[in-house]
């Protein structure tokens, strides 16, 4: 397509313009151009309930999201290979699946090695430190990030303080790989857009980010949140549960979102992370995949 004002009138939306996108059927954009203002990436945790059946292993996973799914880009979750980070060898392989199909391993989300913004100096710094391992396995799988979370047991202003100097501690280690430290909100006080913002803007430091997810926010508006944490993102999650027949998400208005994404200058990956019941793991990343192809075509 020449220009997005041809695509809408190729498509017959005409002066309806783009309001009306979203009823769109999936199926009128299966021919689109897919260069749009973001690549799409494939969170691991999509297929965590495959995983942890033990009918996908962590190493067949690059070449499941490029064979099965037409995705090039994945992040994995430390959870599945979580004894591996030291191990040269089985990362080694990690890379040359990721290599024979194609694949770029963006980043690597981190859980249960601690909380970062812990109360507790000695307990906190220990949690830095679990972290590290992890640090130096992203920079050996070429991933430009680690996802870590912020979490703590006490006031906002107790947490965020203390959050500053785990995340801080962290990212000055990191910065010597050239790793980015980036900060989900993943519940309790991180999931508040404000209070994290405002913790990495503290933190103050290039490498130390976010990575809004769409999903996670709870009690805080979801498209606030986005945008508080937007202009520190260096990973954006697509959060899917469910969708209407016409293929868009229930929860999260996918359009606005996106136009919140764009707005704040992000170029980079948008990763899949598809949680819903009713559907199939693989019918859920289909789905997913889809709507962001959707909403890429439509703004261009």
């Amino acid at each position: 397509m020449n220009n997005r004002r041809e695509f809408l009138k190729q498509l017959g939306v005409g002066a309806v313009g783009l309001s009306a996108l979203p009823n769109l059927p999936l199926d009128a954009f299966a021919s689109t151009n897919k260069k749009f203002f973001f690549d799409i990436s494939l969170a691991q945790w999509s297929l965590h309930k495959t995983l942890f059946a033990k009918q996908l292993d962590n190493l067949d996973f690059a070449e499941t999201a490029a064979k099965k799914y037409g995705i090039y880009a994945v992040e994995y979750v430390n959870q599945f290979f979580k004894d591996k980070a030291n191990d040269k060898t089985y990362l080694q392989e990690m890379n040359k699946r990721a290599k024979d199909n194609g694949v770029k391993n963006v980043l690597v989300m981190i859980d249960g090695e601690g909380d970062l913004g812990d109360l507790n100096d000695t307990v906190r710094n220990k949690a830095v430190e679990n972290h590290y391992k992890w640090v130096e396995a992203a920079k050996f799988l070429g991933c430009h990030s680690i996802r870590v979370n912020a979490r703590g047991e006490g006031t906002k202003e107790e947490v965020k303080n203390a959050a500053v100097q785990g995340l801080g501690k962290l990212s000055e280690f990191a910065a010597k790989h050239k790793i980015g430290v980036i900060v989900e909100n993943h519940g309790g006080i991180s999931s508040d857009g404000q209070w994290l913002s405002s913790v990495l803007k503290q933190v103050g430091m290039k490498n130390c980010g976010s990575l809004p997810d769409f999903g996670n926010f709870y009690e805080y508006d979801r498209y606030q949140g986005v945008t508080d944490l937007m202009p520190y993102a260096k990973g954006v999650s697509a959060k899917t549960h469910d969708f209407d027949g016409s293929g868009n998400e229930t929860q999260v208005d996918y359009l606005k979102m996106m136009t919140i994404v764009k707005d704040a200058g992000y170029k980079g990956y948008v990763g899949i992370e598809y949680e819903g019941e009713k559907l199939s793991e693989e019918e859920g990343i289909k789905k997913t995949k889809l709507l962001l192809e959707k909403v890429g075509a439509a703004l261009g």
